[in-house]
């Protein structure tokens, strides 16, 4: 066993079986170590079993609706989550990126497309590069090292990409950060999606700040460009 790589683990939740069963029989050919689930209880028994690397996650299920357990999977861990629907409208890929889902692909799709989309979450999980120095300003404290956010010292839950958003955007304060250069950052340079995803990350964040669009304490919109993160207090970074 010595010398082995790690499997990660995915929960597939998924209640079609001409579907389920092609495709974890792919995700096994790539690597992964699938566990299915073809319901909303079963999947968060599955996930507080197992501990799953990743979910894929259908929205219509037999005992409930997926955006319900894409609620319930974010109170409990920061697990990436790809959110797999024959839903395709605009509002429904807002209200899942809302509940804190990594992405989102409308059926039918490919194996190909998933699983590349799948390694490019993994492969920012956590990339943002900590720095050492705290960021302060104006009430809001980011400590990168521990990945903690506190306002006015209440602490502030956030989603693994909300703190890689903020952290990047914290990590050159007073400068604007284009939309790409953000997209690259706390997604992948080869993304390939909806810029909406940034649209809806940094709507959410302003809200869990108590901060404003048209007047910002934090985060400023600069039109047709990107944002920019307050400067920090002085000693901080």
């Amino acid at each position: 066993m010595s010398g082995e790589e790690t499997r990660p683990t995915v929960l597939f939740v998924e209640d079609e079986e001409a579907i389920s069963e092609p495709f974890s029989a792919a995700l096994d050919r790539e690597g992964f170590e699938v566990l299915n689930a073809a319901t909303a209880g079963s999947a968060l028994e599955a996930f507080d079993r197992a501990e799953p690397d990743f979910v894929l996650l259908d929205l219509t299920l037999p005992d409930g609706d997926g955006r319900d357990v894409c609620l319930e999977l974010r109170k409990r861990s920061d697990v990436p989550i790809l959110m797999l629907t024959a839903r395709g409208t605009e509002t429904d890929r807002v209200i899942g990126l809302e509940l804190g889902a990594d992405d989102y692909v409308v059926k039918p799709f490919s194996s190909r497309e998933v699983i590349s989309r799948m390694r490019a979450i993994l492969r920012r999980a956590g990339t943002v590069a900590p720095t050492d120095q705290p960021y302060r300003t104006d009430g809001l404290e980011i400590d990168f090292g521990a990945r903690r956010v506190t306002l006015a010292g209440d602490e502030v839950a956030l989603s693994r990409k909300e703190f890689d958003l903020l952290s990047a955007l914290a990590q050159n304060a007073g400068e604007v950060v284009t939309r790409e250069d953000l997209m690259a950052k706390v997604w992948d340079v080869n993304w390939f999606g909806s810029t909406k995803t940034l649209d809806v990350h940094i709507r959410a964040l302003r809200k869990k700040l108590g901060d404003s669009a048209t007047e910002p304490r934090y985060i400023s919109t600069v039109r047709g460009v990107g944002f920019r993160m307050a400067e920090p207090e002085p000693g901080a970074s």
